[in-house]
């Protein structure tokens, strides 16, 4: 582990605390005619580039979390091989996978969760909320041993207003949300296939009954006295669907996506299909800072990782053009711990076209 620097709480602090308005992560999962299980998200920062690193983790790797004081909290070694996306940090990995197929990651979490006080005297079992993906993805193939072991360990954040739940899926396709509240471990099975951010999971459900009129494709003819009503165009069946970038706008309109897009016939079509959904979220940066000359979205980069196929996909604001990690390629036996830049050059390749 690095030496410990105030940079890093300070850095933590600042893309996940405070400043939460411009933070407006949507998550969604598919699954495919060939039963190839996707998980898809995208990642918001409005304040300026965000650094973010693809991050490889091999096999027996010696990994440590931070606390609020220092680089002195939980000890573990790597169960398993791990590719994730990270922000900050290389530890911090905001989605990621193992080698079984475990897939897991964060999304911002403020004022509704609520960890248990840290506790310097409990260093040795002191997890940062910003590591817990790696924490699982290294040491975990399941859920159930997701939920066996978290009791284990005491989750804090970084700063008191640092505050995250997390999306944990496996190849099945079984999906669960983690969210702390009161220092209390819940996990909610997420049939729905959407998260967004606060409030609670539970809240976001118990508010989609507020649009049980809407549906796919267009309203039929309605009479209001003597005159009738003919829809205007297509896709007047969603009229009402909200279109803001608050956390339960989106999640309402990610499920609706979601749940009415077609099934597709393999896990590549449905990586394909999960990034035009997440097209309709990425966020233009007027919306949060209008201040902002040269960050292209607020959207920093949207990722898409196939479990059964054991491969993540991404783009960047930078670069729309989409790429993939195999973890088939990779022997975590003899790989380096290492991370890079998203992106080798910060800008947008575009194919010139030659007419004879």
């Amino acid at each position: 582990m690095r030496n410990f620097a105030k940079g890093v709480l300070l850095g933590a602090a600042a893309i996940v605390g405070g400043t939460y308005h411009s933070v407006a992560c949507t998550g969604i999962s598919l699954t495919a005619a060939d039963g190839s299980y996707i998980q898809s998200r995208t990642i918001e920062w409005a304040k300026g580039w965000l650094k973010s690193e693809y991050v490889v983790i091999p096999r027996g790797e010696k990994l440590q979390s931070f606390t609020p004081t220092g680089a002195n909290g939980l000890r573990f070694e790597a169960r398993y091989g791990v590719v994730g996306l990270s922000v900050v940090e290389r530890e911090f990995i905001a989605e990621g996978i193992n080698e079984k197929g475990l897939s897991a990651g964060l999304f911002f979490f403020p004022r509704y969760g609520s960890y248990k006080p840290y506790d310097i005297a409990h260093n040795d079992k002191t997890l940062a909320d910003l590591q817990v993906v790696q924490w699982m993805l290294s040491q975990f193939a399941t859920i159930d041993e997701v939920k066996a072991a978290v009791d284990s360990v005491d989750i804090v954040g970084l700063d008191y207003s640092s505050v995250v739940h997390w999306r944990i899926g496996e190849p099945s396709g079984k999906e669960v949300v983690m969210e702390i509240v009161e220092g209390r471990v819940n996990f909610y099975d997420n049939t729905i296939g959407v998260l967004t951010n606060a409030p609670g999971f539970e809240w976001h459900l118990a508010n989609m009954c507020n649009y049980v009129n809407l549906h796919a494709g267009s309203a039929n003819d309605n009479s209001l006295g003597n005159v009738i009503l003919k829809p205007l165009g297509g896709s007047s069946a969603m009229l009402g669907l909200p279109g803001d970038f608050t956390p339960p706008s989106r999640f309402v309109r990610a499920a609706f996506f979601r749940n009415t897009a077609p099934i597709r016939a393999t896990g590549f079509e449905a990586v394909l299909e999960s990034f035009h959904l997440l097209n309709n979220f990425d966020v233009p940066i007027a919306m949060e800072n209008p201040t902002e000359r040269d960050l292209p979205s607020a959207t920093q980069w949207t990722s898409s990782i196939d479990l059964s196929n054991l491969k993540v996909y991404y783009k960047t604001a930078y670069n729309n053009s989409i790429r993939c990690i195999d973890l088939k390629d990779i022997d975590f036996a003899k790989v380096l711990y290492q991370s890079h830049p998203l992106d080798t050059q910060q800008q947008q390749p575009v194919e010139h076209i030659e007419v004879n």
